[in-house]
């Protein structure tokens, strides 16, 4: 693959983070409009434990 690919591979792989990075940002700020801080940090903190310990995040529930 030629150099110029390769930057044009970059920009798009950038781009693709920013835009998932705007999204995590978004639930974010909605989880502290509805729950505050804590709330929050905590299920960031348990998100990426999950994600660290390759454990499925979804269908996950917090209550019965």
């Amino acid at each position: 693959m030629s150099e110029g690919n390769n930057a044009v591979l970059d920009r798009e792989e950038q781009e693709s983070k920013d835009e998932f990075f705007e999204r995590v940002a978004k639930v974010a700020n909605e989880m502290i409009e509805s729950h505050g801080k804590d709330f929050a940090m905590g299920t960031l903190v348990l998100a990426a434990r999950f994600i660290a310990d390759g454990k499925p995040i979804t269908g996950m529930k917090t209550s019965e």
